[in-house]
């Protein structure tokens, strides 16, 4: 096919174990997933009936050691997260089939500009600024379900620079996996190659230059970085 000008290359993500990667179609983040992180933004525990969503776009993933600390902004935050991958898709999914569309998982950082973050909520406009910039999606490598399975408990946490900021378990989510890919469902059609971010718990903080991070989805992914 000719196109009038160059498309953008495919965002994609390595698989353990093999050479061929996961092409990135699109980025899905549950807010307020875990009830000790929602406590400590000021925010009420989402119900179980009203799940928080928002997106990033594909490009927004770093995948080398380095990430770019952002433009237009004094606050950038950490939100450490456990990530899935699917591989199937489709409108209202059953949540009790809903983990047939999992291609594995991995762990990542849902980077946000919090002083943008905290203005636009101030005015009641969207978080786009704030959530979806360029370099706010570092993720490590997915590990594939046909080797781990469904994951319902696993250490979650992040260090930065040897200290503990975020430490949970994913047992610990309001929604567990497959029911945010069935609430998602009914908002979207899924396609195979989005990517699912599921939440943060508990300790998020500021990032500055020179910040050396690991993130660590026990027994299945790590990722590590710098911000630079």
């Amino acid at each position: 096919m000719q196109y009038i000008i160059e498309p953008a290359p495919l965002s994609s993500l390595a698989i353990m174990g093999g050479e061929a990667r996961f092409p990135v179609h699109r980025i899905y983040c549950i807010g307020r997933n875990y009830a000790e992180h929602a406590k400590e933004m000021g925010a009420d525990v989402v119900s179980r009936g009203n799940p928080v969503f928002f997106q990033k776009p594909a490009d927004a993933i770093v995948t080398g050691s380095d990430v770019p600390y952002p433009s237009v902004t004094r606050e950038l935050h950490h939100e450490v997260e456990m990530v899935v991958a699917l591989a199937h898709g489709g409108r209202d999914i059953d949540p009790a089939r809903a983990l047939e569309c999992v291609l594995g998982y991995g762990v990542g950082l849902d980077l946000t500009r919090r002083d943008l973050q905290a203005a636009a909520k101030a005015k009641g406009l969207p978080w786009d600024t704030a959530k979806g910039f360029d370099g706010s999606a570092p993720v490590s490598a997915l590990r594939a379900a046909s080797e781990i399975g469904h994951p319902s408990r696993a250490r979650l946490c992040l260090r930065v620079n040897g200290e503990i900021r975020q430490d949970t378990d994913i047992s610990d989510m309001i929604f567990p996996v497959a029911d945010i890919i069935a609430e998602l469902s009914k908002l979207f059609e899924l396609k195979p190659g989005d990517l699912v971010f599921t939440g943060t718990p508990a300790g998020v903080g500021p990032l500055g230059r020179g910040d050396a991070f690991v993130a660590e989805l026990e027994g299945i992914a790590s990722l590590r970085g710098r911000i630079i």
